[in-house]
């Protein structure tokens, strides 16, 4: 079928050239590696790489060349959070209106993070703190270490727990309770216990980490996309609906992804594997 060449410059785009400032962007076979980059300080963010985050998550609902993202950080550490010198310390210094539009502009990052449809899986080692937690905890599947230390470290600089919806996405993680107690202490989740808790689908070694994730996303890149898309969007919407507008909003989904040539393909390969079986009874 073609497409009109005006409607897919309107609703596609390829991302493998893009061009990042502030941190590494490479794409290969459809999976984008996300590297923050700034070993020396654990990778913390900025007012601009905050910003070009949430653009570029933004821009990869048009992606057709990204299928999945693997989020990581350089030098052993994940992310250390919002850089004390570049962004804590000017904060001090704004009014009320100021530091609205820059906690709405980190709470942006983790929606644009949530509505891209492509699934993200985060690569975590070392520290993980403050926004970088929540950009863990923004991903949909996350990887670590025995050495990884997630910390919601809010609390300890003087701030409430509920940043950049924190209150809303970790219980649903690890459980009310759980989640209660990282957000009023602070305290540091160390790898183990967060496998046991559920925020890490599982562990690896420290120099297998970034290869695993990368084929964890490969993976996720060989079946479905569109279908992924799908599941991620239900995933997160229906948390605020009933059972029953579940139900009835997964069944318009799954009509619609009955439509994709990834379903009528799936099931020609299957009865292509099952002939030769039945054909030799």
């Amino acid at each position: 079928m073609t497409i009109d060449p005006q409607l897919l410059a309107g609703n596609r785009r390829p991302m493998a050239d893009y061009q990042a400032r502030h941190f590494v962007w490479e794409v290969q076979s459809g999976v984008a590696t996300i590297t923050l980059n700034r070993p020396e300080r654990k990778n913390p963010l900025t007012f601009d790489s905050y910003a070009e985050l949430r653009d570029l998550f933004h821009s990869l609902k048009w992606a057709d060349d990204v299928h999945a993202v693997v989020l990581t950080g350089s030098g052993g550490n994940f992310c250390s959070g919002g850089d004390v010198h570049e962004i804590i310390g000017p904060l001090v210094q704004l009014k009320a209106p100021e530091l609205l539009m820059f906690t709405r502009m980190t709470g942006e990052l983790v929606k644009t993070m949530r509505a891209c449809p492509q699934p993200i899986v985060a690569a975590i080692d070392g520290v993980c703190a403050g926004a970088g937690a929540i950009m863990a905890m923004a991903s949909d599947l996350r990887l670590g270490t025995a050495r990884s230390k997630t910390a919601f470290l809010f609390n300890r600089v003087g701030l409430a727990g509920c940043d950049m919806g924190a209150c809303a996405i970790l219980p649903r993680i690890v459980g009310q309770g759980r989640a209660s107690e990282l957000l009023f202490t602070g305290r540091s989740l160390g790898g183990e216990e967060g496998e046991r808790w559920g925020f890490f689908n599982r562990l690896v070694a420290p120099e297998a980490l970034l290869a695993e994730a990368q084929a964890l996303a490969a993976q996720l890149v060989e079946g479905p996309t569109f279908a992924n898309g799908i599941t991620k969007t239900m995933l997160h919407q229906e948390w605020a609906m009933t059972i029953d507008q579940a139900i009835e909003a997964e069944a318009q989904a799954q009509a619609l992804c009955m439509l994709t040539q990834d379903f009528a393909r799936a099931y020609h390969a299957f009865v292509a594997k099952q002939k030769p079986q039945f054909e030799g009874n």
